[in-house]
């Protein structure tokens, strides 16, 4: 008996480390509820600049300097999971981005008061989680619906705990959905002991549509949800493999493939031309790296990515009214690459200072580029390199609520276009937020 609870200890924290995003510790997954429960985090922003939001105006040397600031709710997010029995659970997360979505209907007087109603606020509400797991055994559980996909280092701890700086790391963010989630099918489990012990996780998902591949963006905003139901035409595949048989140490492998994306476009007739050309296949692959122990946290990812025919892909013309890129914005790159880390030093534990606040300075620094390689005739656009520096502080008022600051310098490819020959203008800022995560009901 003691043996059979054991194991049934060992799956539900399998199972709700992998789904949860509200994850403290193993043992708060193992204890904290017997039934159900419910919590959320959020985030709250401010940004204060000295460049404009618009790095290609046609300006020589990129972004216009000045003095710019905005205030946000980046996300707001609920979650709730709950046990039918103890090895049927259900996961559900959503999440509200940019203060979500909002219309207004109003009395046009240049109309003749007509009525008209208007998109007021660009924000997303998104289902993010809605899967029901089965536990069968440590090593071997099946989950089916709506998961995150756990590729790279932000999406799979993606909460605002998990990393510093007021906003997630800008490099995998940049040409990768963020957070990432598909729906599918999985399964997951953990194996081995001590040096030898592993965590996995293996699904089939829906595939990215290549009408949402483009220039600053890479491949991010090929994530479907345009649509009530989403083209599974070419399903993909990602994998995750992390060890974690050294005590404070996670180290991660994850890939994503699709061996055709343009099977999954709006309008697959669009791509005829690949019968000739050969399929589109999207390949990417990402490493990272977690240690932590009283005294510091090092993280460090990277991420590189592969499209064929990318150069057939940037010359399919997209409708201005699609809400697809379009014109240069359209010019998906062959390559994109990420690479980059942190350090951060918990000062409290440093000084053995009880009455010090819990404060963790920290530095930063990434590469990313989602242009990083042309195909065929197709030219890269300098703007979208960027070496970046960050360096920051962030005070855990609690454990779970956090408040941010730093600044981040941004340093931009050179160029030579217009005549003009040399560097874009820098862009620096300041940034300060707050962030909190926690179950609020737990039975």
């Amino acid at each position: 008996m003691m043996h059979s609870y054991n194991i049934y200890k060992s799956l539900i924290a399998i199972a709700l480390v992998a789904a949860s995003p509200l994850t403290a510790t193993a043992q708060d997954n193992l204890d904290s509820f017997e039934r159900f429960r419910f919590g959320g985090y959020g985030e709250m922003v401010a940004n204060f600049k000295n460049y404009d939001s618009n790095r290609f105006s046609g300006q020589p040397a990129g972004a216009n300097n000045g003095s710019y600031a905005n205030i946000s709710i980046p996300r707001f997010n609920m979650a709730f999971d709950y046990k039918f029995t103890p090895k049927w659970v259900l996961g559900v997360e959503i999440e509200l981005e940019g203060g979500g979505v909002g219309v207004e209907t109003e009395l046009e007087a240049s109309e003749n008061g007509e009525y008209e109603t208007e998109m007021e606020k660009g924000g997303e509400v998104a289902l993010e989680q809605l899967h029901v797991t089965r536990l069968i055994h440590p090593a071997f559980n099946v989950r089916a619906g709506h998961m995150i996909v756990p590729l790279g280092l932000t999406n799979s701890h993606h909460e605002p705990i998990n990393f510093y700086g007021a906003e997630r790391p800008e490099g995998e963010t940049t040409f990768l959905p963020s957070t990432w989630h598909e729906t599918g099918l999985s399964i997951f489990g953990s194996f081995g002991r001590g040096c030898a012990a592993f965590n996995y996780e293996a699904m089939a998902i829906a595939g990215l549509n290549p009408d949402g591949f483009g220039r600053d963006h890479w491949v991010a905003d090929g994530k479907q949800g345009l649509f009530e139901k989403d083209n599974f035409t070419c399903p993909a595949y990602a994998a995750r493999l992390d060890w974690t048989g050294l005590k404070g140490l996670r180290l991660g492998v994850s890939g994503y493939f699709c061996p055709d994306p343009a099977k999954n476009s709006d309008k697959s007739n669009k791509y005829s031309r690949y019968t000739a050309e050969g399929k589109n296949t999207l390949g990417i692959m990402s490493a990272d790296l977690q240690y932590r122990n009283r005294y510091l946290t090092l993280r460090a990812d990277a991420v590189y990515g592969t499209l064929a025919h990318s150069d057939v892909v940037s010359s399919v013309t997209m409708s201005n009214k699609s809400g697809y890129h379009s014109g240069a914005m359209r010019r998906v790159a062959h390559s994109a690459l990420t690479y980059g880390g942190e350090l951060g030093l918990n000062l409290r534990a440093i000084t053995g200072a009880d009455r010090c606040p819990t404060l963790h300075p920290f530095v930063r620094y990434e590469y990313f580029n989602p242009q990083q390689s042309a195909e065929g005739s197709a030219t890269v656009d300098p703007c979208c390199q960027v070496s970046k520096w960050q360096a920051g502080i962030n005070w855990y008022a609690l454990p779970n609520l956090v408040v941010k600051a730093d600044y981040s310098t941004r340093r931009i490819g050179t160029q030579r276009v217009f005549g003009y020959s040399g560097s874009y203008n820098r862009e620096n800022e300041l940034s300060v937020g707050l962030a909190y995560i926690g179950w609020f009901v737990k039975k």
